[in-house]
């Protein structure tokens, strides 16, 4: 069983969805975001780690600052992966989910990039602009190195598309809760969140599904009945105002994820 289904399993058995977090590699530097890491994973079930990107289409304000700040710092993708490593071998190891855009891949090359990914210990992918059905091929190649590619689907997937991604997903699908970039308030309420989520659990019972954007210290605990919750707008905003506070970031971010966990408890 991979790490993430065995995240999953663990957290079933305690009666509460997964807590998901989402960092960007790198903010506000590669040392602090690793003992970021480290920090959060105490209270993290499954960490998600996201490329920066200059040019990040899905993500919001608070996650494009947090990507700008990597680059300003000269992130490049093999420190991502020397991140990714270094977590990997500590203590504090969770399964890590890698988040980035096609064109990193492309310029790697699929098959040294998953190779690369397989090395340092990464866990899962989420490609943000590969979508079902053009991924089917880069999945199966992840599947084969034991990396979970994870897929999207959104209020506007139809049940018929919706059927076949359920179907092809290997541990895990990401339920983007509103259409918006991630960060964005609420649109929607829990309930009517919950009510789509039923629906698509209905499809496959088996599958873990998860959801993301929108989800905060204020609405997470009425979307517990998921069988996981992402939370990364939030952290990153974090980061940016104890930086310009002169805080310490890894306590004021660890501080966030404990009482996400203590909410969802």
């Amino acid at each position: 069983m991979s790490l993430i289904n065995l995240a999953f399993k663990k957290v079933k058995t305690e009666k509460r969805p997964a807590l998901l977090t989402y960092t960007v590699a790198g903010d506000n530097t590669k040392k602090k975001s690793l003992e970021i890491l480290k920090s959060i994973a105490k209270y993290a079930d499954i960490c998600e780690i996201g490329f920066p990107h200059n040019t990040p289409i899905a993500d919001g304000g608070q996650i494009q600052s947090s990507a700008y700040r990597a680059l300003k710092n000269g992130i490049k993708i093999k420190d991502v992966f020397s991140i990714v490593k270094d977590f990997k071998k500590s203590k504090q190891s969770k399964p890590v989910i890698l988040m980035g855009y096609y064109n990193m891949i492309y310029q790697y090359g699929e098959n040294n990039f998953i190779n690369i990914c397989k090395k340092v210990g990464v866990d899962g992918l989420i490609v943000v602009d590969l979508p079902y059905p053009e991924n089917k091929e880069f999945a199966k190649k992840c599947k084969k190195k034991g990396i979970s590619f994870i897929q999207l689907v959104s209020p506007t997937t139809s049940p018929s598309r919706m059927k076949k991604i359920i179907k092809d997903s290997h541990d895990m699908v990401y339920y983007i809760s509103m259409l918006s970039t991630t960060g964005g308030k609420l649109k929607v309420s829990p309930k009517k969140i919950l009510e789509r989520y039923s629906k698509i659990k209905k499809l496959n019972k088996n599958k873990n599904i998860v959801i993301g954007f929108g989800i905060t210290e204020k609405t997470i605990a009425s979307l517990r009945k998921a069988d996981g919750l992402v939370v990364g707008s939030a952290l990153c905003k974090e980061i940016s105002n104890s930086i310009k506070k002169r805080q310490n970031p890894v306590t004021n971010v660890t501080n966030i994820v404990l009482n996400l966990r203590k909410k969802i408890a």
